[in-house]
């Protein structure tokens, strides 16, 4: 029990949200959690992630040479980085940003930075896990990127190299080594890197609703709701207004994954946080897939097994939130596992499929915005993980409960501050 309890509000209760609810609950304080979505369910980014509690993940989305290829981005509406057209006037300040953070200092910059929380983020949520009673949903499992040949994995030497000047260890497998661990997978295949760190989610959805459920068996409150701006006194913090009324509150954390942006304006920092649409395609029951999760690198996916079957995502489409989906993107998943794994039948129940389209909270750097408002200490930022929304959400809820309590944090939250732009 925290020797000064506080009353704090989380606006937002995916993985982030959740997480940071469970760790403020341990310090004692009275913890009520805004959102007007299902916890776990289909309107939250968490319950599309792909599983994986990447710890080697600290490579930002723009790498050196990217703006090369901007052209083919805005020709191609199935590429796996895509922009729509009538979105590129609101994103091209996002853009240049995100171009800059490709430079290869920056790059490196970046991973250094992201290392010690990712590597945090599989003990973290083994942690919470087991609180919530549903470890079973947390494995012990590596990952690998899977090449066509040598030669494409030597392409990429400048990733390999900066992940493993942060301490990532990795595994090359030959072609028999592969054949080995991943049976199914099509023999055009014939090169790996596999790391055995990290773990997997096998129903990401599922554990954000558990998180939730621990919670609020642990005193928390669920307003189902949504955050409109901020109660002032002064400048004191005083209370959120929502569209169910206001609640008070002594420290609130802004937890809202991609719908942050206007809350954070309002706690006086103008974050360029835009939104990545992801897809995925899921198929239940699946016939064939990977023992192991894995990323396909010519195909630029990443397939994992979850509890019900066989899930493939991991592109990127910039459109904002009014946009209706391009279904085809998710359906050209199914393409891909097809070829990838040639045991999958060639013509696919359509009853057992299930498409999904979320928005990833995105900062141009690939970078989550963690730490202090610049309005009052008594606001903290918990958003803008990108793709590591689930891999990191842990470790950023023990970081943000951290701050509240006023205690070291594991790791230098000051690269994540939303005063860096």
């Amino acid at each position: 029990m925290g020797s000064n309890p506080l009353r704090v509000v989380v606006i937002g209760a995916g993985i982030v949200g959740a997480s940071t609810a469970l760790w403020l609950l341990r310090d004692g304080h009275q913890v009520t959690l805004i959102d007007p979505a299902d916890p776990g369910g289909e309107a939250m980014a968490s319950y599309g992630n792909i599983g994986w509690l990447s710890d080697h993940s600290i490579l930002p989305v723009s790498l050196p040479g990217l703006w090369k290829q901007a052209p083919k981005m805005l020709r191609d509406p199935l590429g796996p980085l895509a922009i729509r057209w009538g979105y590129l006037p609101a994103l091209a300040p996002w853009l240049i940003r995100f171009l800059r953070a490709g430079r290869l200092a920056e790059v490196e910059r970046i991973a250094r930075a992201l290392t010690p929380l990712l590597a945090a983020g599989y003990p973290d949520h083994v942690e919470l896990a087991r609180e919530a009673g549903v470890s079973y949903l947390i494995h012990r499992v590596g990952g690998m990127y899977v090449y066509r040949d040598r030669a494409a994995y030597e392409r990429d030497s400048l990733v390999w190299r900066i992940r493993r000047d942060n301490g990532i260890r990795l595994l090359e497998l030959d072609q028999d080594e592969l054949r080995q661990r991943e049976p199914d997978l099509n023999r055009d295949y014939s090169f790996a890197v596999y790391m055995d760190q990290g773990g997997h989610c096998s129903d990401p959805g599922g554990l954000a609703a558990a998180y939730v459920r621990a919670a609020l068996a642990s005193g928390a409150q669920l307003l189902p709701a949504r955050a409109r701006g901020f109660v002032w006194s002064g400048e004191d913090l005083t209370g959120i207004e929502t569209d169910a009324g206001t609640v008070g509150c002594d420290r609130v954390v802004l937890a809202a994954g991609a719908h942050s942006k206007a809350l954070a304006r309002a706690l006086g920092d103008a974050v360029p946080l835009d939104t990545e649409r992801g897809y995925h395609w899921f198929y239940k029951d699946a016939e064939a897939g990977p023992r192991t999760p894995m990323i396909v690198t010519d195909a630029k996916c990443a397939i994992t097994r979850m509890d019900w079957g066989l899930r493939i995502g991991g592109t990127v489409e910039f459109g904002g939130f009014a946009a209706p989906p391009n279904w085809e993107r998710a359906r050209l998943m199914q393409r891909h596992a097809q070829r990838i794994f040639p045991g999958l039948p060639r013509e696919i129940d359509q009853s057992r499929v299930k498409l999904w389209m979320g928005f990833r909270p995105s900062m141009p750097d690939s970078m989550p915005v963690i730490g202090f408002s610049r309005r009052t200490r008594q606001a903290i930022h918990a958003y803008g993980h990108g793709h590591i929304g689930l891999a990191a959400g842990a470790s950023t809820g023990r970081a943000v409960a951290d701050l509240v309590a006023g205690r070291p944090t594991a790791c230098d939250l000051s690269p994540f501050r939303a005063q860096r732009y």
